[in-house]
């Protein structure tokens, strides 16, 4: 077993509320912070609404080990108060180099020597990052697929920095959670999973906002012509559609059209996904 025994997770969004429940119903002690008390309320929401789907989806979850796991999570609003004995802080903030990297200096400043700093982030690589942490060898990245109980990869990737030691105690508490540790033996963006999963979104969401197919036709056409549960379109509603915004939006002219098409006719529309009961789907 690793020494982890604190976890600390930035952001209370859908995956970081995921990550932090997930370290919990695992027996970790966890922190969820984010930026204001009013988010945090929010977020209580979130995680009550993880004890049920963890009831009805999780073998065991149904005996009572959902309902203890919501008691070894507390909720901050203030970073320094939040990291003061942390282990291991999972950032998972919005896909946003600038406020990554602000977020890593201040967390720096506050955070014990001790402590491992583990990103979340879909796309960038942790190299671009690291600088900003304070101590680049106690830093990798730790990336985790929506719906962890059931998608359970954690993918490890560190920089040619990152202390072997740390990269290993990481892959470990990856499996202490219940995921599934796929180390990766050098950066690449995306990693194993969004190195395919992001060009196959990407190409149906140029299917539909090129006018060429209606985004429930595009998923159709994945559905019956390859046996998939799920289409694309129904994948962005599931991750959110803020997300993929701010990865296309770092991308090049291609990628920041379909940005812009998906900011104008859904995201300013007020549908964000499955989360805000609709985004390409209505749900109820």
């Amino acid at each position: 077993m690793t020494d982890i025994k604190k976890v600390v997770v930035l952001g209370t969004g859908v995956l970081g509320s995921q990550i932090a429940f997930q370290s919990a119903y695992h027996g970790f002690d966890v922190t969820a912070y984010d930026i204001n008390d009013d988010v945090l309320e929010q977020a209580k929401g979130r995680f009550a609404g993880l004890v049920d789907t963890y009831k009805n989806e999780v073998k065991g979850a149904a005996d009572g080990k959902a309902d203890e796991a919501l008691t070894r999570v507390a909720y901050s609003s203030d970073l320094a108060d939040a990291v003061k004995d942390a282990d291991l802080v999972i950032e998972a903030i919005p896909e946003i180099l600038d406020l990554k990297r602000s977020t890593y200096a201040t967390l720096g400043d506050v955070a014990p020597a001790k402590t491992i700093f583990a990103t979340n982030s879909s796309t960038l690589l942790p190299s671009d990052i690291a600088d900003s942490t304070g101590r680049p060898d106690r830093f990798l990245a730790l990336h985790f697929a929506n719906h962890v109980w059931a998608f359970n990869t954690a993918e490890i990737m560190g920089t040619a920095q990152t202390d072997p030691a740390v990269f290993d105690t990481v892959v470990e508490f990856a499996g202490e959670i219940g995921m599934v540790p796929i180390p990766i033996h050098k950066e690449k963006a995306g990693y194993v999973l969004n190195s395919m999963l992001v060009p196959f979104l990407n190409a149906g969401l140029a299917l539909a906002a090129g006018g060429y197919a209606a985004p429930e036709d595009v998923d159709k056409t994945w559905r019956i012509g390859t046996g998939a549960p799920m289409g694309p379109f129904q994948i962005y509603d599931v991750v959110g559609l803020n997300t993929p915004y701010n990865i296309l939006m770092n991308g090049g002219d291609d990628e920041q059209k379909l940005a812009a098409w998906l900011k104008e006719n859904y995201i300013d529309k007020g549908k964000l996904g499955l989360a805000a009961g609709e985004g390409f789907y209505k749900y109820s």
